[in-house]
């Protein structure tokens, strides 16, 4: 198969480039080559290329940028996703559009499914669902699968970070409790992306790795996985206010990956994979 992957050189978009390579050809779609908000540029790769499938990465995923910045978040992630399932539609190629668990309000008692209305809280959210919209509009085949609290080669991510802070030493780290969510891997992702593209399955669909967690639950799994000493303190998201509102619940359930027969890994077990692969590294 020939995948374009536009956001190449993100994070999520470099573990693509180097799993899906492994069976499929792939065009790195980002800038300044090719521009998602020039339909030019855009359309000019997909004619060389002449994808069968599109994985759209590409986006505006600074939460807090975006309450500052609401007009570029919109231009990037809801008229620039639009832009990729046109081109989609145009050249007759399928489409996975990375989404987000901040399309919920997070204020639910249980995992949010695909079916649950979105009610996003903040920019951010409301631009990725935005760009939902407009690619299901444009291309009604369209899978858009939601993922959360990513992490993955190279980072920056939460693991990362937390990584760093640790072998720091010092007193004991404050990590918010009250929030919780799925840490998921960007190799986990990529296999759902492949499965999706392989089933030909369309619609929302949610993929995070299994389990659900806090922020001080996963650096304190972080931290014993490295062998860090450091302590970590609870805290309460209070404590430590952001521009953006962060929801209390980010945990989705994959339902329709499970119906499909497909099952995401546990996060303890992608997290370990992980840390072995990545921190093991001279």
């Amino acid at each position: 198969m020939k995948i374009l992957v536009t956001g190449a050189k993100g994070m999520l978009g470099r573990t693509l480039l180097r799993i899906l390579g492994r069976e499929h050809s792939i065009f790195p779609a980002d800038l300044p080559e090719t521009d998602i908000l020039d339909e030019k540029t855009l359309d000019a790769a997909f004619a060389a290329f002449k994808p069968d499938a599109a994985v759209h990465c590409a986006a505006f995923t600074n939460v807090d940028r975006c309450e500052s910045e609401p007009e570029a978040a919109f231009r990037l992630n809801r008229d620039g996703t639009g832009n990729v399932a046109r081109a989609c539609a145009k050249h007759s190629s399928r489409l996975v559009a990375i989404s987000t668990d901040y399309v919920f309000g997070g204020d639910s008692d249980v995992p949010y499914r695909e079916s649950d209305r979105p009610a996003p809280r903040t920019v951010y959210g409301k631009s990725k669902l935005a760009g939902e919209e407009e690619a299901l509009a444009a291309l009604p085949s369209a899978a858009i699968l939601r993922i959360a609290w990513l992490y993955g080669a190279g980072g920056p991510s939460f693991v990362h970070t937390m990584a760093k802070l640790g072998a720091a030493g010092g007193p004991p780290l404050k990590v918010v409790d009250d929030q919780r969510g799925n840490p998921t891997s960007c190799e986990a992702v990529a296999s759902a992306v492949s499965f999706i593209l392989g089933k030909g399955i369309e619609g929302v669909v949610h993929g995070t790795c299994e389990g659900i967690c806090s922020w001080f639950d996963l650096a304190r799994e972080t931290f014993s996985l490295l062998g860090i000493e450091r302590a970590v303190a609870p805290c309460t998201t209070a404590e430590f206010p952001r521009p953006a509102p962060r929801p209390a619940n980010s945990a989705l359930e994959n339902t329709v990956l499970a119906g499909a027969g497909f099952e995401m890994p546990h996060w303890k077990d992608a997290l370990k994979e992980f840390a072995r692969n990545e921190f093991s590294r001279p």
